[in-house]
C-alpha cells in the first residue's frame, strides 16, 4: 500500500484523521523526557524564550542552546529530559513560551502517518484520543507548522 493511500481515507483524498482527533494535554511531561533528541529551536523563538527569562538572545543561546550542523535545539539533560523540564514539579518551566514544535505536538506527521503511528504515540501519550475533538483544520495547521 502506497504512504498515501495509508494517510488518507480510500474512498476520497481527506486524511484518515479527517473527523478530528481528541487530545488534551495533561502535563505528565512525557513528550519533554525520555529518549535523547531534539527540540528545534528558530532565532525569534530563541528570541522570545531569552525575553521572557529576562537575558539577552546570546546569553539565552549560550545557556540553553546547542548547534546541530546549521540548525538549533535546546540543551538537554544527560537523560534526556529538555532543560526547562522541572522534573520536580513535572512541568515546563517556559510552557507559555514554549517553542513551536513543543506547541504542536502530538499533531506531527510523524505521528500522523497512519491509525496505526497515532495508537503508538497514544500508548505512550495520556492526552491522546481524550478531551476535545480536535478539528481537521486545527490539526493540519499545527502539522503545517513543524517538520518532526
Amino acid at each position: 500500500m502506497h504512504a498515501k493511500s495509508q494517510a488518507t481515507s480510500r474512498s476520497t483524498s481527506r486524511p484518515w484523521y479527517h473527523r478530528g482527533l481528541r487530545f488534551q494535554c495533561t502535563g505528565c511531561g512525557g513528550c519533554c523526557t525520555g529518549a535523547p533528541g531534539y527540540v528545534w529551536v528558530t532565532k525569534s523563538e530563541i528570541e522570545v524564550l531569552a525575553a521572557g527569562l529576562g537575558v539577552t538572545a546570546a546569553q539565552f543561546e549560550k545557556k540553553y542552546v546547542r548547534l546541530v550542523g546549521v540548525r538549533k535545539s535546546l540543551l538537554e539533560y544527560g537523560n534526556g529530559d529538555c532543560v526547562f523540564f522541572d522534573a520536580a514539579a513535572r512541568r515546563c518551566t517556559v510552557y507559555a513560551l514554549r517553542p513551536r514544535q513543543c506547541r504542536t505536538w502530538p499533531f506531527w506527521a510523524s505521528n500522523l502517518r497512519t491509525p496505526e503511528t497515532w495508537a503508538e504515540m497514544a500508548e505512550r501519550c495520556p492526552g491522546a484520543n481524550r478531551g476535545p475533538l480536535v478539528l481537521l483544520a486545527k490539526i493540519q495547521s499545527q502539522l503545517g507548522a513543524v517538520n518532526v
